[in-house]
């Protein structure tokens, strides 16, 4: 009887392993974010606010009247580090949807893997067009890097009205897409308008002042600095150290408060294009804004804020599929249509995955980032 027993529970696990029964038990959704490593503030942010939607959920009676369960690894922003989590994500952990919370280099490399599962993967805000072309299960909710490249020189020439515009950026997949975004579009809608410098500087540069002295003597009214809050912090604080009096303007890799940290008072009239306002007047946002406050003791950002989109899109999705069948979830994602997010509305997904909603502009006063304007154009902001 015993060794019938022993026979039985052996048979039981075969049949039905502990991973899935635990499973059966909540919702299982994964996040990939850059815990440690150069990028380690990003990846706070990205899980501080998760865990705010994972909450949220939950007090509201979670999904299919199961509570949601976050499984969270650290990928270091590191393609090879997230190939191994996204299949321990996959084969171990069991979950039925992913937010991509980290940069291009790694969504880039799991994309094809959940593809490859039929399991809904977001990206949270990683810019590369590889990420959704892995197929019709990777979406996006940041913007793709082409359209916020657009999106920055349609302000810095009709917002900003620059004439002369010098052009500096991170060699890498996330400085690469949104330079080739800003010169496509001042090649085909700003024939008047001159790029008088440009310039891709290593990624892990610090001294920005040979690339400043340079564009100094070439005296443009507006600077595009794009980069990570780690980059355009010393750019933008050595500019003003040197007196260079341009316009410095940026993009989302700004949006931290690591950059205002780092800038000091030379950020006051820093913009930058992103998908958060601050000073979006919508209750949803400034409950978030004022928890996070309280919660972190530190500002929210760009990364967090849609980091916890993604989440409650793929939450959303889950409950109107009626299910948390990949397939079915996908084709619920896909329908998406004039989502309340935190970063906007969301208008809906195109048929490549990619998000369309407007463009924020913020700019930096009196130590905190603002609201500026607003890019609405659909020439513009749909990929």
């Amino acid at each position: 009887m015993k060794r019938f027993a022993l026979w039985t529970l052996a048979l039981s696990l075969v049949l039905f392993p502990l991973g899935a029964a635990q499973a059966a038990d909540t919702v299982k959704i994964g996040l990939l974010a850059p815990l440690t490593g150069f990028a380690a503030a990003d990846g706070a942010s990205v899980l501080n606010s998760v865990k705010l939607a994972v909450e949220k959920v939950n007090k509201e009676g979670g999904i299919l009247g199961k509570q949601v369960e976050l499984v969270a690894y650290d990928d270091r922003a590191d393609g090879k580090e997230a190939v191994g989590l996204a299949q321990k994500l996959i084969q171990r952990d069991r979950v039925v949807g992913v937010v991509g919370g980290s940069y291009s280099t790694p969504s880039r490399a799991v994309a094809p893997l959940f593809q490859e599962e039929e399991i809904p993967f977001i990206a949270a805000y990683a810019v590369h067009p590889d990420i959704t072309k892995a197929g019709d299960y990777c979406f996006r909710n940041g913007f793709l890097g082409m359209v916020e490249g657009r999106a920055a020189a349609h302000v810095a020439v009709h917002q900003l009205k620059a004439k002369k515009i010098a052009l500096i950026t991170s060699d890498n997949d996330f400085g690469r897409t949104l330079a080739a975004g800003f010169k496509e579009y001042l090649s085909k809608k700003a024939p008047g308008v001159e790029l008088v410098y440009e310039q891709a500087y290593p990624f892990k540069e610090k001294d920005f002042k040979p690339y400043l002295a340079a564009i100094k003597e070439k005296d443009p009214d507006l600077i595009f600095a794009s980069g990570y809050y780690f980059q355009t912090g010393p750019i933008v604080s050595q500019a003003r150290e040197m007196g260079i009096s341009a316009t410095l303007f940026g993009e989302e890799g700004a949006d931290s408060p690591k950059f205002l940290e780092i800038a000091g008072k030379a950020a006051e009239g820093f913009l930058i294009v992103t998908n958060l306002n601050r000073d979006d007047p919508r209750p949803e946002v400034q409950e978030f804004l004022k928890l996070y406050r309280e919660r972190y003791q530190i500002e929210p950002d760009m990364v967090g804020a849609s980091a916890y989109d993604a989440f409650m899109l793929l939450c959303d999705a889950i409950r109107r599929a009626g299910s948390t069948d990949g397939a079915a979830v996908r084709d619920a994602l896909a329908a998406t249509q004039n989502y309340n997010g935190l970063t906007g509305v969301v208008q809906g997904f195109t048929p490549a995955g990619e998000v369309v909603k407007d463009v924020q502009v913020q700019i930096v006063q009196d130590g905190a980032f603002h609201y500026y304007g607003v890019v609405k154009d659909p020439t513009i902001i749909t990929p």
